[in-house]
């Protein structure tokens, strides 16, 4: 998979170490020879001078450790210049330095492998090609989405454990329900256990009301009961005061911002041309969508097996004489895509044909997780076969298929 297709017409191999202020950059031609061996500032004119300057030895391919981020503008800089780009996976890389002698790590070493590797080395190669606008968009979207979501995680989890600090029994009402606004505007508004009971329970069941007209009376219920239920008041109840309302305010601000990415991110992936056929694929969401073009669309797999590897999907097999058999679940690949595509495996299973297709393999002894892995694996030959041909999901019963 992602073979530089013309690599036999290349004549110089221009190998990149990407950095944040200054790159460095190796060129070898055919014979290994080197052409080319400094540093290389972050700036277009910079990095243009250096490939016309290699343009006259021959066809370059232009080779970066990492695309994206700290190397985006020299991938398009070289790619506004018809130059074929390349990229090294960072196992790839690591794995390749091993096999040169010294254990230093710098950048111009680092350079030179990169170079070497796409000289003698060209199935270790992912092609970049020019991407649309709206995979680069979607990228950095669901990037930002992922540093959000892990702030969310935390900030849930510092207020969760502030609160079982001062009130356990307020915690265990209120914390499996900070994903509701109303429960977080409670907490900005009365955050400790003195403060709850002074307003009443009237008053607390009016704010809910607000925000969650269906469960505001019993939750009000359910807090009273829990503050009832504790009557000393913990040392550190005083700081958590003015500390809890700014954690609820910080988490309804990320959950809105998620939100308003998650608007973005759907009208990007609904003017994208693959949305129609990825839409209708059973339990495709939009999220998994942008997951899927993101991760898969751009990319060049051989088959419906290099792909399903690529997203650690597929099996692997473990044999050491007759102590260590069996196949094991792979531990490596696109782990962002093989998620995506185990949740929406998981929830798949309200499709007949994808649901008799695990129960199928629960009869023959896999445990949950392993048929949904099976599942999600089966899943992605569709999805590769469908984005080959460009065709839509054909719907088909359990006893057809």
């Amino acid at each position: 998979m992602h073979v530089i297709k013309n690599h036999t017409e290349v004549e110089v191999f221009l190998g990149v170490d990407v950095g944040k202020g200054e790159h460095h950059a190796v060129a070898l031609n055919r014979e290994g020879a080197k052409l080319y061996d400094k540093a290389l500032p972050n700036d277009e004119t910079k990095i243009q001078t250096v490939i016309d300057k290699l343009t006259v030895h021959g066809t370059v391919l232009f080779v970066v450790d990492q695309p994206a981020t700290i190397g985006a503008l020299p991938v398009a800089v070289a790619q506004a210049a018809g130059v074929t780009v390349g990229y090294l996976p960072g196992l790839a890389m690591r794995r390749i330095a091993d096999l040169h002698p010294g254990e230093a790590k710098t950048d111009a070493r680092d350079a030179a492998i990169i170079a070497e590797a796409a000289r003698t080395m060209p199935h270790t190669l992912r092609s970049i090609e020019v991407a649309d606008e709206q995979d680069p968009e979607l990228s950095m979207l669901y990037g930002f989405d992922d540093d959000l979501a892990k702030q969310v995680t935390a900030t849930s989890n510092r207020l969760r454990g502030l609160l079982t600090q001062i009130h356990p029994g307020l915690e265990r009402v209120l914390g499996p329900r900070l994903d509701h606004p109303a429960v977080l505007d409670l907490i900005r508004t009365w955050p400790t256990p003195a403060k709850l009971r002074t307003a009443g329970r009237r008053r607390v069941a009016t704010r809910l009301k607000k925000l969650a007209p269906r469960m505001y009376d019993r939750l009000a219920g359910e807090i009273f009961t829990a503050l009832e239920a504790q009557t000393v008041v913990v040392v550190g109840t005083n700081a958590a005061a003015v500390v809890l309302p700014q954690l609820a305010g910080m988490l309804a601000d990320l959950r809105a911002s998620r939100d308003t990415l998650h608007t973005q991110v759907e009208a990007l992936v609904e003017a994208h041309p693959l949305h129609q056929v990825l839409s209708s694929i059973p339990a495709v969401g939009i999220r998994t969508e942008a997951r899927i073009l993101t991760e898969v669309v751009g990319k060049d797999f051989a088959t419906a097996g290099h792909l399903a590897s690529y997203a650690g999907l597929s099996p692997v097999t473990w044999r050491s004489g007759s102590s260590i058999r069996g196949d094991h679940s792979s531990r490596r690949g696109n782990k962002i895509l093989k998620r995506a595509l185990f949740l929406s495996a998981f929830a798949a299973l309200k499709d007949p044909l994808s649901r008799a297709y695990y129960d199928r393999k629960r009869t023959q002894g896999k445990k949950h997780n392993q048929a949904l892995i099976a599942l999600a694996r089966r899943r992605c030959d569709v999805i590769y076969a469908m984005l080959r041909d460009g065709t839509l999901y054909e719907t088909k019963t359990p006893a057809a298929a």
